[in-house]
């Protein structure tokens, strides 16, 4: 039976490498998506204010496992936010931790919630240099935000600019390039010495930058990194589809209210947590890949992360629905990555 003939799929259970939980009330109500799917999820520490310690990252923890509805399983793994003052001891102290699994680099300005960020990597080399030592993850968002650099070439100029030299500087620092969007990225995770890993999102998978523009500005499908043009995508979706282990799944979902996305200055971010792995299986289905599903969402991350693999299971089915076009959110609305429309797989 060919892979697109499947009426069901079952694979270990995946995790989610890059996931947007919030805070409070909206925390409460985007968690059980994630965890109905999910084992593990690192969970990106762009608060207000940013989680930036090991004691904040505990408290963080405590409130996302006080919101886990009963019987829910799932673990959050907690990451920090690197500023330009971040200081090496609190690099040990998160390893130490135990729950701390990553830091993450956001450039300054770069996405939601980056204005802490940093302003110049060479600052936090001390800090980096630990990490290499100890083998803490970096996560980066891999763009420059210099104004005078087109917004769909901040990722390619990034690998030039910034990784290239700090991986030349820092050889076994272990990094995952994050939600990856073009070609040259894709190229150069799967050609490059060293430790470094990418996650890819499912809407970087199935679409490019024309959605965007389908009929009118579509809001709701505008994240950072922008969506790309088609040959990008299929160069993503090469990647994803291809068994390299170092290419693994990262949802980058991300909650904002209808309000301030459909706003004269909407917010980036798609939500995906609710339908992520359906996503993710229309994009493999798409291209024949189903047998290589299970590598992508379940393997190569904790393997990257050095953690177990799952051992419990997600079956999903081949199976006509509709998502919901909206869904309860704070005072208002969240509206889905294609909220209202027809999927072909769902998770049981």
């Amino acid at each position: 039976m060919t892979s697109s003939a499947l009426p069901k799929l079952t694979i270990t259970r995946p995790d989610d490498w890059h996931l947007h939980l919030r805070d409070g009330d909206a925390m409460t109500t985007v968690l059980p998506h994630t965890a109905a799917q999910f084992a593990r999820a690192i969970v990106m520490p762009n608060l207000k204010p940013p989680v930036t310690t090991t004691e904040q990252a505990a408290a963080y923890r405590q409130r996302i496992l006080a919101a886990l509805p009963d019987g829910m399983l799932f673990e959050p793994l907690m990451t920090l936010y690197l500023t330009d003052n971040t200081p090496p001891d609190e690099i040990r102290r998160a390893k130490d931790s135990g729950f701390v699994h990553a830091v993450k680099l956001y450039p300054a300005g770069a996405t939601t919630n980056s204005d802490a960020g940093v302003t110049d990597l060479r600052k936090c080399y001390k800090t980096l240099e630990v990490m290499q030592e100890v083998g803490m993850p970096f996560l980066v968002h891999g763009e420059v935000t210099n104004p005078e650099i087109d917004l769909f070439d901040r990722e390619a100029v990034f690998i030039e600019t910034v990784m290239q030299p700090l991986r030349a500087d820092m050889p076994e620092l272990r990094v995952v390039f994050e939600h990856i969007t073009t070609s040259e990225a894709a190229a150069y995770v799967a050609e490059a010495t060293g430790p470094i890993a990418a996650t890819i999102t499912a809407h970087h998978l199935l679409y490019n930058r024309n959605e965007i523009f389908k009929g009118g500005i579509r809001p709701h499908y505008y994240c950072l990194p922008v969506l790309k043009r088609e040959t990008h995508r299929l160069a993503l979706v090469k990647a994803a589809t291809s068994g390299n282990p170092r290419f693994f799944l990262g949802t980058d979902s991300a909650p904002h209210a209808k309000g301030v996305k459909e706003h004269a200055c909407g917010c980036a971010g798609c939500y995906t947590a609710l339908h992520a792995m359906e996503l993710y299986a229309q994009a493999f289905d798409q291209v024949g890949a189903l047998d290589k599903l299970e590598g992508f969402a379940s393997f190569y991350g904790p393997d990257f992360y050095r953690l177990p693999r799952n051992t419990s299971t997600l079956t999903m089915k081949r199976e006509a629905w509709t998502l919901p076009a909206e869904l309860s959110y704070l005072d208002g609305s969240l509206v889905p990555l294609n909220g209202g429309e027809v999927m072909q797989w769902k998770a049981v």
